[in-house]
């Protein structure tokens, strides 16, 4: 029989375990008066699909209140149907959760998330159909035919332009959010990710770039991307909108910056070094 959240051997543990649990892309959270937490218990708090365990580096991190063994246990899983939230805790958004959990055990809910995601549509071989089977945390094997599959991570490139002492801005057409970005896309079969950079400035604002270097990259679990960043400086062009990708974009300078993205994208990171090093401008 495969093995799938609906007869997936039942790994829950005999002693507390912290539960990474979704609705969608909310995340169940405990909350008291010291803060929000990851439910700590032997048992999930609301039903939900069989559980899968979560382990790796970032799994050293404890979340919320210090557990009394050094063995604590993760388990992260999915609700078959919306479920009220029970006493004391509450579904969030799972990008709003970063501001409540903090970033090394927001690292952790979003690798829980991309795994129940990939696991949820991983379920059959796409080679014969088959029910695929647990091989490793990340990998699944068909008992057929032995192909694996593993997580499937989507590369983007984002990008930060300079000119003078202004930067490029820019809002998508499907944004409903009131601040400006930085033009980002991602990564085609075949592309370098500094080509990627190139085409995706040129096709979605008709400019040029020059002197790109590399400023650093982000896990983003929406739900399986790498944002990985640039730093670019104008070379040449009018701006010329991609009508399909941008509703605007402008360059902006220090002292007349539109609303900004939130501090946890890697958008925000570069646009503050941006505003607070000397050798940007």
């Amino acid at each position: 029989m495969p093995d799938t959240p609906h007869n997936r051997p039942d790994r829950r543990p005999s002693e507390a375990a912290y539960w990474f649990l979704f609705d969608r892309d909310r995340l169940l959270l405990r909350h008291n008066t010291d803060g929000w937490y990851i439910p700590l218990a032997a048992e999930p708090p609301v039903e939900a699909a069989a559980a899968m365990e979560i382990t790796g580096q970032v799994a050293r991190t404890t979340p919320g209140p210090e557990p009394a063994s050094n063995t604590i246990r993760y388990f992260a899983s999915s609700v078959e149907v919306p479920q009220a939230a029970p006493a004391g805790m509450e579904w969030v958004a799972l990008r709003a959760s970063y501001d409540l959990l903090g970033e090394r055990v927001y690292a952790l809910a979003g690798k829980a998330f991309e795994l129940v995601h990939w696991e949820r549509n991983s379920r059959f071989c796409p080679a014969c159909g088959t029910g695929m089977e647990p091989h490793s945390e990340i990998s699944r094997r068909c008992p057929t035919c032995g192909k694996e599959l593993f997580p499937a991570i989507s590369p983007a490139i984002i990008v930060l332009i300079c000119k003078g002492d202004s930067i490029l801005l820019a809002r998508t057409c499907y944004s409903r959010s009131p601040f400006m970005g930085l033009v980002a896309g991602f990564l085609e079969t075949g592309e370098s990710l500094e080509a990627c950079v190139h085409r995706e400035v040129f096709e979605e604002t008709g400019l040029q770039i020059r002197n790109l270097r590399y400023f650093g990259n982000q896990p983003w679990p929406y739900p399986s991307g790498l944002m990985v960043g640039f730093i670019a400086d104008y070379a040449a062009g009018e701006i010329r909108l991609q009508k399909e990708e941008l509703s605007e974009a402008a360059f902006f300078d220090r002292n007349r910056l539109p609303p900004l993205p939130p501090p946890l994208s890697l958008a925000r990171r570069m646009i503050d070094w941006w505003l607070d090093c000397p050798s940007s401008r």
